[in-house]
C-alpha cells in the first residue's frame, strides 16, 4: 500500500472511534442516569487515548512526509487537502502525550457531571475544583500544541475549532462589531419602546406540545429524521455523525420560542452535517471546515432565515394550531416582532442577536485570560458579571445566569467561544450572497419552500468539507472577503428601517 492509501486506511479507523466518542458524549448529555457518569468517564478516557495512539504511530510522521513527497504527481485536489488535514490533525495530536490524553479526558468528564448538578444549585463552589482541574490541564496541552504549531497557547486551542484563526483576526473583526454595536442597540431599544408590545400567548406551554411543533419546523426546513433525532438535554447541542444526526433542545413551559428556536438552531448544525461530502466520510477533508462555518450554518437558519417575517408568515399558522389561545397573539406579524424583540439579558443561549456578539465578545476575552493566567478561575464569577453589566447594562441575578450557565469550559471547549459571533458574521455574507443567487427567496421561504435556499448551501458549503481554509470558501461563495458589513446591514435593516 502506497503512503497515502495507508493513511486514508489508518484515518478511516480513527475516525470510528471519534465517531464512537460522540455517541458517547450525546449519551452523557442526553439519556444517560446520572450514575453512570464515573464509568462513562473511563470509557471516554479510554477511547480518546486510542484515538490518539492511532494517530500517533511512530510511523506516521514518515508516512505524511512520504506521501507529501508524491502529493504532486498523483493526489487530486481532494486528496491534497486531505493529506494537508491530516498533518494538521496529526501535529495537534503528536504535541501531547498520552498520559495528558486521559487525564483531560476524565477531568473533562468529571467536570461536566458537576457542572450539570452544579448549575441547577447556583453552587458555582461545587464546579470550581473541576474547572480549576480542567484549565490546569488544558493550559498544559494548549503549550504543547503551541511549540508545535509555532502559535501562541490560546491559538493553540482555538485552531482546534477554526483552523488557522488567529487572535489578530478575531481582534480585528470584533473591533468593527464593537464600533456600531452599542449606538445600534441604544437605537434599537429605543424604536422598540416607542411602538407597542406585540401581544404574547399564555402558557403553559406543555413540552409534548412544544416536542411536536419543535419536530415539525425542523423536518419542514429539511432535517432528515431517516438520518437523525431530536431530543432534550441540559444545553442545546449537535452531535452524532452525517449519517446518523442527533440534535438536543430544552423546554420552558412558560416560553415555547426558546426550545423552537433552539431545535432550529441545531437543526441548521445538522443539515451541515447531513450534507458534508458522502465520499469523504471518515476523513479529514470531510468534515466540517471548522466552528465558524458550523455556527454560520446553524444562525443562517435560525437568525437569518426563521427570525425573519417570512418564516412567521408561514410558520404562526402552524403554530397556532399546535397551542391554541389567543388567535392575535399567533398572528404573523405579532410572533415576528416576538422574534426580533431586542431584550438585553443575561443568558447568552437566549440573547436577541443584536446583544448576543457582547456575549461572545466578553467570554472570548475571559478565556484568553484564564489561558494566559491572568485570570484565576475563583474570581470567574466577579468578571464575567462585570463585564456583561459593561456590554449590555445587565448583572447576572446569579451564578447559575451568569458564570455556570455555558457548558463550554467545563467540559474542556476552550478556544470555541469565538466562533459563534464569527458565524453569526458568517451566515450574515452568505445569506445575501444566497438571496442574491435566488430571486424570490423571500417568498419561498413564507411559503414554506426551503429546497432551494438548502440546495445553494448544499453546494457552496456543506459538500465542500474542509476542501478549503474558511477564508477561501466564504470568498468562493460570495464574492467577497470575509467581513462585518453584511452583518451589520442586516442588523440595521431589521431593528432600525
Amino acid at each position: 500500500m502506497n503512503p497515502y492509501d495507508e493513511l486514508e486506511s489508518r484515518f478511516a479507523r480513527q475516525g470510528a472511534i471519534e465517531e464512537a466518542i460522540q455517541f458517547l458524549h450525546w449519551d452523557a448529555a442526553a439519556m444517560m442516569p446520572r450514575g453512570g457518569a464515573a464509568s462513562r468517564a473511563g470509557q471516554l478516557a479510554t477511547l480518546r487515548v486510542v484515538a490518539h495512539e492511532e494517530l500517533t504511530r511512530p510511523d506516521m510522521a514518515d508516512l505524511l512526509a512520504a506521501a507529501e513527497e508524491d502529493a504532486g504527481n498523483r493526489l487530486d485536489q481532494w486528496q491534497r487537502a486531505n493529506l494537508r488535514e491530516m498533518r494538521r490533525r496529526w501535529r495537534h495530536a503528536a504535541a501531547v502525550p498520552a498520559d495528558l490524553v486521559a487525564a483531560l479526558s476524565e477531568a473533562r468528564s468529571q467536570s461536566e457531571g458537576a457542572w450539570r448538578a452544579a448549575r441547577p444549585a447556583d453552587d458555582f463552589a461545587a464546579a470550581l475544583p473541576g474547572l480549576e482541574r480542567v484549565l490546569e490541564l488544558t493550559r498544559e496541552a494548549a503549550a504543547a500544541k503551541a511549540a508545535a504549531l509555532g502559535t501562541g497557547p490560546y491559538e493553540a486551542l482555538l485552531d482546534q475549532y477554526e483552523p488557522g484563526g488567529r487572535v489578530a483576526e478575531i481582534d480585528r473583526l470584533f473591533a468593527d462589531i464593537e464600533a456600531f454595536l452599542p449606538a445600534l442597540l441604544a437605537a434599537a431599544l429605543e424604536r422598540q419602546a416607542a411602538r407597542p408590545a406585540p401581544p404574547e400567548p399564555h402558557g403553559p406551554f406543555p413540552p409534548a406540545a412544544q416536542r411536536r411543533a419543535a419536530r415539525m419546523l425542523v423536518e419542514r426546513v429539511g432535517f432528515d429524521f431517516a438520518h437523525g433525532r431530536l431530543d432534550e438535554s441540559a444545553h442545546p447541542f449537535t452531535g452524532g455523525t452525517p449519517d446518523d444526526v442527533r440534535l438536543t433542545t430544552r423546554y420552558d413551559a412558560a416560553d415555547p420560542a426558546k426550545a423552537l428556536m433552539a431545535a432550529l438552531h441545531e437543526c441548521g448544525h445538522g443539515l451541515y452535517k447531513r450534507g458534508l461530502p458522502a465520499t469523504w466520510r471518515r476523513q479529514p477533508v470531510g468534515a466540517a471546515r471548522g466552528m465558524a462555518v458550523h455556527e454560520s450554518q446553524s444562525l443562517l437558519v435560525e437568525m437569518q432565515m426563521c427570525r425573519s417575517r417570512a418564516f412567521a408568515g408561514f410558520a404562526a399558522p402552524l403554530l397556532s394550531e399546535i397551542f391554541g389561545g389567543e388567535a392575535t397573539a399567533w398572528q404573523p406579524e405579532a410572533l415576528y416582532r416576538r422574534q426580533i424583540r431586542v431584550r438585553p439579558g443575561p443568558i447568552r443561549v437566549d440573547a436577541d442577536e443584536v446583544t448576543y456578539p457582547a456575549h461572545v465578545i466578553l467570554r472570548y476575552r475571559l478565556e484568553r485570560a484564564m489561558v494566559a493566567g491572568d485570570l484565576l478561575p475563583r474570581d470567574l464569577p466577579a468578571a464575567f458579571n462585570d463585564g456583561l453589566k459593561a456590554a449590555i447594562g445587565v448583572t447576572p441575578p446569579s451564578d447559575r445566569d451568569g458564570v455556570l450557565q455555558d457548558i463550554h469550559w467545563y467540559d474542556g471547549y476552550w478556544g470555541y467561544f469565538p466562533t459563534y459571533t464569527l458565524g453569526a458574521v458568517i451566515a450574515a455574507q452568505l445569506f445575501a450572497a444566497a438571496r442574491a443567487a435566488l430571486p424570490g427567496l423571500d417568498d419561498a421561504i413564507g411559503g414554506g419552500q426551503f429546497a432551494a435556499l438548502l440546495g445553494w448551501l448544499k453546494r457552496h458549503i456543506h459538500e465542500k468539507g474542509s476542501l478549503f481554509a474558511t477564508g477561501e470558501l466564504i470568498e468562493a461563495a460570495t464574492g467577497t472577503p470575509l467581513a462585518v458589513a453584511a452583518f451589520e446591514r442586516h442588523l440595521r435593516q431589521r431593528y432600525l428601517a
